[in-house]
């Protein structure tokens, strides 16, 4: 009894090899190693500005500085499954990379209407504008990676 290929494929991997041969992921190689470096250092970065808010500030803006610490956590999560291979990764990396989209435009929203809860900014405040607007900008990259690498449909 032989151990069955694992599936780890994105679109189009396969072609030139043999169906038996498992498909290869690309998610992590050449412009995806860029996307991920660039993840990782909004990871670093959001978490020591939420570290740095929560310890030293919690009380002048709690729900920005929550919400900067989440937003550290989703770019962590996107970080390590953006670099992992595997359909799990994959799905975990489009939750999370949906989860940064929705966040970045719902915190980005409310900072510009409810200024009362955000008097210090966040990651997200503003669409981004603290950091120059990549992290709009970062997730709409990552979907269409993700779209354009993703796993080839399981063969009945």
């Amino acid at each position: 009894m032989t151990a069955a290929p694992q599936e780890t494929g994105g679109a189009g991997a396969n072609s030139g090899s043999s169906p038996e041969a498992p498909a290869k992921d690309t998610r992590n190689t050449g412009p995806g190693r860029l996307l991920i470096a660039v993840y990782a250092v909004f990871a670093l970065s959001a978490t020591a500005r939420a570290g740095y808010q929560i310890l030293t500030k919690f009380s002048e803006a709690p729900l920005a500085y929550l919400l900067s610490a989440f937003a550290a956590v989703v770019y962590i999560v996107a970080t390590v499954s953006l670099a992992k291979s595997g359909r799990t990764w994959f799905k975990v990396s489009v939750t999370a990379v949906l989860v940064e989209l929705v966040g970045v435009l719902v915190v980005g929203a409310l900072s510009l209407f409810d200024a009362v809860n955000f008097p210090h900014e966040t990651v997200w405040s503003l669409f981004g504008r603290g950091y120059g607007f990549i992290p709009l900008l970062l997730p709409i990259l990552g979907l269409i990676w993700l779209y354009r690498r993703r796993p080839a449909p399981r063969s009945a």
